[in-house]
């Protein structure tokens, strides 16, 4: 079957080339030309992954969150946008459902838990998408928030103490203490939470007529007791409402995420450039080379005649045809990782400097005058 990467006149030049270059016709080369059509397109498929790759990592930060469509990803390969962090939020609330910047609105609730149960159930038409924390009641009806504390009290009610306000004449408040008080108190908040908080893990199955049932249960070496707890405990959840998963879930398209995402336009002879074409006639005769190794190779190269046996130089073939393969692919990388964005900057800016610097070791072109 003919290749379709390459035209009929192109591929009688660079084949004719390639069998010269591995001795014919002075010598036998036992190469098809549908096993060379087989090896040019994987050679021009190597070259294709290689520069392909490096595009998409130099312009991750213009395609992560992009939708996957031909015009997005068109503008992303000839544009660099530098709105890298609102891309990706955008991108993240899309897979985990938060959908920041969408019409999809995400809400909180939770669910009050009942003393030996552990399975409850959730409303029909709502999505979880997280389980957020547990409240033990101790820590809803504390007095431990900064946020609680008064006229001059600690925490609590009082006039005259070492945190809130005081006053000032007739009218007006400040605050007393420095603001580094009251980040001492959140954190002190939340290392109380995680002392005292408990120790759970869930999973969520689906229901009858389209509830969800949550699972919860005890972490091993956990100190939780679903059989001794007092009332008002909670567990948080986010959640999106749909009556309609199907429209949901086709509104909210699928982004790029991860770089076998990106669709790239197949590379054919005809689009390559000359020095494009040159690494792949390179790479293509070391793929002939292999070939022909392994087929002189057949019986480990010896061949029966008559009144003698004749040795086949196979081995060295193999060789020349993988380290020609190996070096070129350490040429392109190298000429790749000299072309990434952050090494062109650094370059300009090596050559920015020296030039500032060799400015001002000029001397002054004549005639000038010294004042």
């Amino acid at each position: 079957m003919a290749t379709t990467v390459i035209s009929k006149p192109e591929k009688d030049k660079l084949y004719t080339q390639v069998l010269h270059l591995l001795g014919l016709p002075v010598r036998g080369v036992e190469l098809t030309e549908e096993q060379m059509d087989s090896f040019i397109e994987l050679s021009i498929a190597e070259y294709e992954q290689y520069v392909n790759d490096w595009l998409i990592e130099s312009q991750w930060s213009a395609l992560a969150g992009l939708d996957i469509d031909t015009q997005s990803l068109s503008n992303a390969f000839i544009t660099r946008s530098l709105d890298y962090e609102t891309q990706y939020t955008n991108s993240y609330s899309k897979i985990v459902g938060l959908q920041a910047g969408g019409k999809w609105e995400l809400k909180k609730d939770f669910i009050t838990l009942v003393k030996d149960q552990q399975m409850y159930e959730i409303p029909a038409g709502r999505e979880i998408n997280e389980l957020l924390w547990f409240n033990r009641a101790e820590m809803q009806d504390s007095l431990v928030d900064p946020f609680l504390g008064g006229f001059g009290g600690l925490g609590g009610g009082g006039f005259g103490g070492v945190g809130g306000f005081a006053q000032v004449g007739m009218s007006g408040s400040y605050f007393m203490m420095p603001a580094y008080d009251l980040i001492a108190r959140m954190q002190d908040r939340s290392i109380k939470n995680r002392l005292i908080g408990g120790d759970l893990t869930y999973r969520i199955t689906a229901g009858p007529n389209g509830t969800k049932i949550v699972h919860l249960m005890n972490v091993p070496g956990g100190r939780f007791s679903f059989s001794d707890f007092k009332r008002n405990y909670q567990i948080w959840y986010w959640y999106y409402e749909t009556t309609d998963r199907d429209s949901c879930l086709n509104d909210n398209k699928d982004v790029v995420k991860l770089p076998s995402d990106v669709e790239i336009e197949e590379l054919t002879w005809s689009k390559l450039n000359k020095p494009a074409q040159n690494w792949i006639r390179k790479y293509f005769i070391g793929y002939n080379k292999e070939a022909l190794g392994r087929i002189w190779g057949k019986f480990s190269g010896e061949l029966q005649v008559p009144d003698s046996t004749v040795k086949m130089d196979y081995s060295s073939l193999l060789t020349e045809g993988k380290d020609e393969k190996f070096k070129l692919v350490e040429e392109l990388m190298q000429r790749l990782e000299r072309l990434r964005p952050d090494k062109i900057l650094e370059r300009k800016a090596g050559e920015a400097e020296n030039l500032n610097r060799a400015l001002k070791m000029r001397p002054f072109q004549s005639p000038f005058n010294v004042i």
